[in-house]
């Protein structure tokens, strides 16, 4: 087991790919708490744990901030599973309060004060909807409502606005996770974040998880009996999950993405890169909404923002020894206030409704830049191939990135031990900008570098990896990842993939057990490794960089390279991996270039 393996639990709980699992509340607190300014100009009146009714008869419970004088205002709704009271979320309520908003904290059914059963996201379509009902008809309330939110809480208020609320507005949604499917499972492959998810939330308040920093809890086997090395059994969702693979009706009334269409209020969709899948899910919603909303109002009011950050982190500047200068660090409130003033209250709308739709911070030259689409117009996507002469392992050996097709070469082997795989470097401090130079030391890592660039180069869109390949096990996985190679040899992680195998790409979505095969050991296969969205430049004197592996630990599961379904059993063996790149074999990156 490696040194990185020391602190595989913190990244663990730091980095879950739909909430930040060991300190969701102070994550929350560090944001909401920037800002929260004491410039309100307006005394506040308070009434807290108010019991709201749904249509079933079950009271949720809320705490109402609300101007301390006569008169009817427009309100903002957050609902969370993660308690509605905290020190952050009451500066949060008392800010917009003060100017000139109620603000309502509401738990979600079944957790903290509210009645009820907790069903990962089954209720919240109508108890949203309800609840913003509920408080358009309060005498302090003018009748217009807007919803607030990140990650679960993004789940939430687009489930309830695809109910069609009268009296909802606007939405702020942070953090957008795609499908909570797609969350649980990347290409066939379980991540392992969930687990520490669903203990957290393993009861009606949240539960305490620092205390499971063990390191061989990701290697626990079989990963159907994890929850048990956490001293838990979770039948209700990290056992249904790893139960339903595919995406069943047990999925299907969680979800939300193919009923956006029914959104019919203005958006403004906020993200940063370092959340990898989640930033594309939030650049999906976007278009699709752009495109199709149910109102013409709604299709032209999106707006997107985007910034260097990870889940949750939108007040930070640095990723570990990466810092990406003053400008990534924005007044969020001044520009959630002014959202709401625009479509709640309608005044000063200009600001709003004139910017331009798409507002990205481009990494590398660390500024903001302005789109009318996403991807950009211009973008143009280029192929860079892989070469070799069949000693690419690790960045000692001879793997080469360059935009000329491959000829006849040999292809690049590997061996993939699920007893000691590949993992992803982390430190310092848990960054997803991580140094990957020590996985890159090792023999099961393919590594494709281009020349130092003597000009920079601007990669903008959605990037995607075609890779030729065969193994000699009936399932593995194949890992890609792209990386910034500064002068000075640090190798930036910019975001990365993984895919099962045996699922063949056929679809994020399989919706049979049929859509899994055992592979025939030696067949070579075109595999597309989807690696989301970026905007970078690479500086003159850099390099770009591919990385392919089959291991990803320690967020995802490891595949043991056996017929049998490895969530459930615990046989392993090695896998003998082949990546072929010759002319009718042309492995790939496919980037979007820009050019200015």
């Amino acid at each position: 087991m490696t040194a990185m393996h020391s602190i595989v639990l913190t990244i663990l709980l730091l980095c879950a790919d739909h909430v930040l699992v060991s300190s969701v509340a102070n994550a929350q607190q560090r944001s909401l708490r920037a800002m929260v300014s004491s410039d309100a100009p307006m005394k506040v009146r308070r009434e807290f744990n108010v019991m709201i009714s749904m249509r079933d008869g079950i009271k949720l419970a809320a705490d109402i901030h609300r101007p301390d004088k006569p008169g009817k205002y427009p309100v903002i709704l957050a609902r969370t599973p993660y308690g509605k009271y905290s020190q952050a979320a009451y500066e949060q309520a008392e800010y917009f309060a003060g100017h000139g908003y109620v603000y309502v904290n509401q738990d979600v059914r079944g957790r903290f004060d509210s009645e009820g059963e907790f069903q990962v996201l089954v209720n919240e379509g109508h108890d949203g909807y309800d609840t913003i009902e509920w408080l358009a008809r309060q005498p302090w309330s003018d009748g217009s409502v807007g919803t607030f939110g990140g990650s679960y809480s993004a789940w939430d208020q687009w489930l309830a606005a695809e109910e069609q609320p009268p009296h909802l507005r606007a939405m702020v949604v942070q953090s957008t996770p795609p499908d909570i499917f797609l969350t649980a499972w990347w290409s066939g492959a379980f991540n392992i974040n969930e687990l520490f998810w669903c203990a957290l939330v393993d009861g009606r308040v949240n539960q305490e998880v620092s205390m499971y920093a063990d390191p061989q809890i990701p290697f626990h086997l079989p990963v159907i009996t994890m929850d048990e090395a956490l001293g838990r059994r979770m039948q209700k969702t990290f056992r249904a999950w790893i139960e339903h693979p595919i995406f069943d009706e047990f999925w299907q009334k969680q979800s939300y993405q193919a009923r956006l269409s029914r959104v019919r209020v203005p958006v403004l969709h906020v993200d940063g890169w370092y959340d990898l899948r989640d930033v594309s899910a939030t650049l999906q919603n976007y278009n699709t909404l752009t495109a199709g909303a149910a109102t013409p109002a709604a299709r032209g009011n999106q707006r997107v923002l985007i910034g260097p950050w990870w889940h949750g982190h939108y007040d930070q500047r640095k990723s570990g020894d990466v810092d990406f200068g003053p400008d990534a660090v924005i007044d969020r409130k001044s520009v959630y206030l002014k959202w709401y003033d625009c479509y709640l209250e309608n005044k000063d709308c200009n600001e709003v409704t004139k910017q331009a739709p798409v507002r990205i911070f481009v990494m590398g030259i660390n500024q903001w830049k302005d789109e009318q689409n996403w991807p950009p117009h211009g973008a143009t996507l280029v192929p860079y191939y892989f070469h070799s002469k069949g000693q690419a392992n690790s960045r000692a050996g001879d793997g080469v990135l360059t935009v000329t097709l491959p000829a006849t070469e040999p292809p690049d082997m590997y061996a993939y031990n699920p007893q000691d795989p590949p993992a992803l470097a982390m430190e310092p401090n848990d960054s997803l900008a991580a140094d990957q130079r020590q996985p890159e030391s090792r023999n099961d890592m393919l590594v494709f570098t281009t020349e130092p660039l003597d000009a920079p180069l601007q990669v903008c869109g959605h990037i995607t990896v075609k890779l030729w390949a065969s193994t000699s096990a009936q399932d593995t996985d194949w890992v890609a990842r792209l990386i910034d190679v500064h002068p000075d040899g640090f190798a930036q992680r910019l975001t990365d993939t993984i895919v099962r195998a045996g699922y063949r790409g056929v679809s994020p979505y399989p919706r049979s057990r049929a859509d899994f095969a055992v592979l025939a050991p030696g067949t070579m296969r075109e595999y597309t490794l989807d690696l989301w969205d970026l905007a970078n430049v690479f500086l003159e004197g850099h390099r770009i960089r591919v990385e392919i592996t089959s291991g990803f630990m320690p967020l995802f599961s490891r595949n043991l390279n056996t017929e049998e379904n490895g969530l459930t059993t615990v046989g392993m063996r090695i896998a003998e991996q082949t990546i072929y790149h010759d002319r009718n074999h042309p492995s790939q990156i496919l980037l979007p270039i820009v050019s200015e």
